[in-house]
């Protein structure tokens, strides 16, 4: 059975853009796509959807929502299988659920009075710290096509997971599938309590956990594929500041998140926090477990 990409829709136009970007995604995987809104979404900003419809606002109803986002996701890419469903639930619990059984789950996230909110949202934040399956976060300033072909980029934090994250093979399909580079980046940083002011001693902590990185992430892309282009490369700095200089230039920015089935608050750590709120590209969030 082949499990379908989820799209999060609440008749905004960063949803709508989402649903395009899931469409695109859903054409290069082969995979379904399934259109969800919960209809005690909080915050629902639909009047250029109303615009659309030539209804008041306060006349546009959940079925006009999910029926205009399948007849875009149609117009886009016909060859694409599309459901929809209207689910009466807050969205948060409705599709950390729905991502029990999906390939991925892909929501937009949109700005208020011009900049993209700091606290991102809470639906979007609260699915990627729950769901079961990987969380791909589009920004309000984000491009709404999914890059196929030479010269995409697909960014991937490596972490002292190696070939056993789901992040890293998550990230290798999504470069495969898009016939882009897989860019798998390594931070690394020196401890302030370990360095030393002897001349002959200065730089070798910092050596020393370079020299590691640097065997981590030979570990980790040990098994790449060989018809991919594969770029390994080690970066001093803590890992959310390397992770969104690299998002400047991808297309997809991949990051693991660990889950503890015993710990009920928010999991995603401070890295994936970091990047999901300041990425210039997508983010997706994939849950490795404890």
């Amino acid at each position: 059975m082949v499990l379908p990409i989820v799209v999060g829709v609440d008749g905004s136009e960063p949803s709508l853009r989402a649903v395009d970007w899931a469409a695109d995604e859903a054409a290069l995987r082969g995979t379904p796509l399934r259109l969800v809104f919960a209809s005690l979404w909080e915050r629902y900003e639909g009047e250029s959807l109303a615009d659309d419809l030539g209804k008041p606002f306060e006349q546009v109803t959940a079925e006009d929502i999910v029926r205009v986002a399948a007849q875009r996701a149609h117009l886009r890419r016909p060859d694409v299988e599309v459901s929809t469903d209207v689910l009466p639930e807050e969205p948060e619990y409705a599709l950390v659920r729905e991502g029990r059984a999906a390939t991925a789950l892909v929501l937009g996230t949109r700005g208020r009075s011009g900049f993209v909110e700091m606290l991102l949202g809470s639906v979007s934040l609260t699915v990627a710290a729950h769901a079961a399956c990987p969380v791909i976060v589009l920004g309000g300033g984000h491009d709404n096509r999914v890059s196929a072909g030479s010269g995409g980029r697909v960014v991937v934090g490596v972490g002292e997971k190696g070939t056993d994250s789901a992040a890293l093979r998550f990230a290798v399909q999504e470069a495969r599938v898009r016939h882009a580079t897989l860019d798998a980046v390594r931070a690394w940083r020196c401890p302030a309590h370990e360095s030393t002011d002897h001349p002959l001693l200065a730089g070798e902590p910092a050596r020393l956990h370079e020299q590691h990185a640097a065997e981590v992430l030979e570990k980790a892309l040990k098994d790449a594929p060989a018809d991919m282009e594969v770029r390994g490369r080690t970066v001093e700095g803590p890992a959310r500041r390397v992770l969104l200089a690299a998002s400047h230039e991808a297309d997809l920015l991949v990051v693991g998140a660990r889950r503890n089935p015993d710990h009920l608050g928010l999991q995603l750590g401070r890295v994936a926090h970091a990047v999901l709120h300041h990425s210039a590209c997508a983010v997706a969030v994939v849950p490795e477990r404890v």
